[in-house]
């Protein structure tokens, strides 16, 4: 069997507040026919990015409304994620492919999970590129399949993306973030559904002003000075010497700015520490850099602490899937900059909602904007909180997937309202 996953409890009720009873009763709707199913989510971690940290929420959401669901992690030693990391970043359009040998131990891995997976599950979704292969080695362990797609495939390495479709062809269904992101050559339903953040997790719950700064001035941040922060792995996707490179620029003109750059290291993340590292060389011992991390003792509530107390939240990513951190940040009502990239102008309405930028340039121009025109970034800060609370929340999030699932089952003829008809 593969590794389960103990997670809490979580109830639907308790989101009627935010996300409405009308759309409340019309989940529970959705999911009565679908009562007592058999669900299993995999994935290659439990902890660190935000696969993980959807399915700490979207799991038990489904448990509560009647399904009968589990989330299974993996088995990878270092060998496997060194070969996965470079999967992704082919997959994100990076110029170096896998190698024979690598192929091999991916193939191999799958293999063996695919032996270690229980069988008779109603719906098996399969998260990313690391359990891809499942669907191809044990279709019969599940009724119905899903694979679900966390990243950028809108310029992909060819070949890697070549060797991988045969893997991903034949699910039942198949879920991106973006219409852009889908290759063609599927032969399977095609859904597209961002994700979602979860308004009453640790990280996004409301915190007092208070709270926050005592947080923050706990790490060594001035709370009486402005601050910038970006929340992201550290990966060169995101980007995190740009931003220190447009902090230098704000700083000419705002010299009492601070920068917190704020990640987690997950486990199928060999590349991270060598990432950190470089960042930390980068900041080259700027007293006012600060560079953070979850052996650092920065968790859920730290977290939130930096995003509720920053002047600019920052993502500055030059791929990026999705962007949890972004919903995040409007959610709790902070000017916002971010890459043009990606799911982030999914999120972002240019100067509305936020900015997208292209250069550490544009981005040190846009803080200062919003640093030296506090009125400015509350207008923003207002109009994407109330973004998030329409298109980003979690309760959404399992409507999507209440419908999916009713579509492979049988027991329902209604598609994702965000789902994209046809196949690619």
């Amino acid at each position: 069997m593969l590794q389960p996953v103990t997670l809490g409890s979580k109830t639907l009720a308790d989101y009627t507040h935010i996300f409405g009873r009308e759309e409340i009763a019309e989940i529970r709707e959705l999911a009565e026919p679908l009562r007592g199913a058999r669900v299993v989510h995999v994935s290659a971690t439990a902890f660190g990015g935000g696969v993980a940290e959807i399915l700490y929420t979207l799991v038990p959401l489904m448990k509560d409304v009647g399904i009968d669901v589990e989330w299974q992690i993996i088995y990878g030693r270092e060998e496997f994620f060194n070969a996965t990391k470079v999967m992704h970043n082919a997959l994100q359009g990076a110029p170096e492919g896998l190698t024979t040998a690598q192929w091999d131990i991916w193939r191999e891995y799958n293999e063996m999970n695919a032996r270690e997976l229980p069988g008779g599950w109603d719906v098996v979704i399969a998260h990313d590129p690391q359990p891809a292969a499942l669907h191809s080695l044990v279709p019969e362990k599940g009724r119905g399949w899903v694979w679900r797609c966390h990243i950028d495939l809108s310029t992909p390495h060819a070949e890697t993306l070549a060797t991988l479709l045969p893997y991903i062809k034949d699910y039942p269904q198949t879920l991106f973030h973006m219409e852009q992101y889908v290759p063609a050559g599927l032969n399977g339903k095609v859904n597209v559904v961002p994700p979602a953040i979860d308004p009453l997790a640790p990280k996004n719950m409301a915190l007092s002003p208070d709270d926050a700064a005592y947080v923050c001035g706990q790490f060594g941040i001035d709370v009486d000075r402005p601050l910038i922060v970006q929340v992201s792995r550290f990966d060169p996707w995101k980007d995190p010497l740009g931003v220190i490179d447009a902090y230098r620029l704000v700083k000419e003109n705002v010299p009492g700015v601070q920068l917190a750059l704020v990640g987690s290291m997950a486990s199928d993340d060999p590349e991270g520490w060598d990432f950190y590292n470089a960042t930390v060389a980068h900041a080259d011992g700027d007293p006012d850099i600060f560079i953070l991390n979850n052996f650092n003792n920065v968790g859920s509530i730290e977290v939130n602490a930096f995003q509720s107390q920053a002047d600019v939240v920052v993502q500055k990513s030059i791929r990026e899937g999705f962007g949890l951190t972004v919903s995040e940040a409007l959610w709790k009502g902070r000017p916002f900059v971010g890459g043009d990239v990606g799911g982030i102008p999914l999120q972002v309405e240019q100067g509305v909602t936020g900015y997208l930028v292209k250069s550490p340039e544009q981005c040190a121009a846009r803080c200062e904007d919003i640093l030296l025109d506090p009125v400015l970034g509350k207008a923003l800060g207002r109009r994407g909180k109330a973004h998030v609370r329409k298109h980003f929340l979690t309760p959404r999030y399992l409507r999507d997937y209440l419908r999916i699932f009713g579509e492979l089952l049988g027991t329902s003829a209604s598609t994702p309202s965000s789902a994209a008809e046809g196949t690619a």
